[in-house]
């Protein structure tokens, strides 16, 4: 009678496949993640960049358009941010994945004075108004 080893090599290939896949596994796991939450953070940087320069925009037409005009600007940020208003520029220090911070910063052209806005996670509303009568402009949530 002959003896048949078919099942053997069958049972010993499964198990040499199960343990390479889950060692696989082990190793690629950690850095799709990592891959996942640097891209998640190249999104909500640039979204935050596209928002400031929304926001950057109405001060220039409403500087441009002098006393007595107003301007709204709706804007949805992925989480909360302070606004610093300075030195013609817009900026905010965006906390990333890692627990780091990314500086961004938007140039604008008008009289506003030196302030700061805390536009919170979701939908935000932005005014940007020059009283008539008044000699600067200013920038309320």
């Amino acid at each position: 009678m002959i003896k048949d080893n078919h099942g053997q090599i069958s049972l010993e290939y499964m198990l040499i496949f199960t343990i390479s896949l889950i060692i696989l596994i082990v190793f690629t796991m950690p850095l799709v993640n990592r891959s996942m939450e640097t891209t998640l953070d190249v999104s909500d940087s640039l979204k935050i960049q596209s928002d400031l320069s929304k926001v950057a925009s109405a001060i220039n037409t409403v500087y441009g358009e002098g006393q007595g005009s107003k301007q709204t600007v709706n804007v949805y940020v992925p989480q909360s941010v302070k606004v610093n208003m300075e030195n013609n520029h817009l900026s905010c220090n965006l906390k990333l994945k890692d627990k780091s911070y990314k500086y961004i910063k938007v140039p604008y052209k008008s009289n506003l004075k030196s302030c700061s806005i805390t536009l919170k996670k979701g939908k935000n509303s932005v005014v940007v108004e020059w009283p008539t009568g008044d000699e600067n402009m200013f920038v309320n949530v």
